[in-house]
């Protein structure tokens, strides 16, 4: 069964009052988490390809072709998982 582990190399936090994630996917899976995410979640800005503006579930974020991803204000690792199953599974 294909679980978030499948897609994710990393996560790290930031530092500041409000808790940013940031997720690094894996290099033979970034390309399909940048695809499915970007098919669930609402694009509100995009800046030359590079960037995207996203939000889902009232929750926002930014997605990288690169393959990465930072969700602001995430308080929870479960909260954290729970988007996370929700845009790639």
């Amino acid at each position: 069964m294909v679980g978030i582990e499948d897609y994710v190399a990393r996560t790290e936090g930031t530092c500041g009052e409000d808790k940013d994630v940031i997720v690094l996917f894996k290099y033979d899976k970034k390309d399909e988490a940048v695809k499915k995410i970007l098919e669930k979640a609402k694009t509100e800005k995009t800046v030359g390809g590079v960037i995207f503006e996203m939000t889902f579930q009232g929750r926002s974020f930014r997605v990288y072709p690169s393959g990465k991803a930072i969700f602001r204000s995430i308080k929870t690792k479960d909260e954290l998982n729970k988007i996370l199953s929700e845009l790639l599974l």
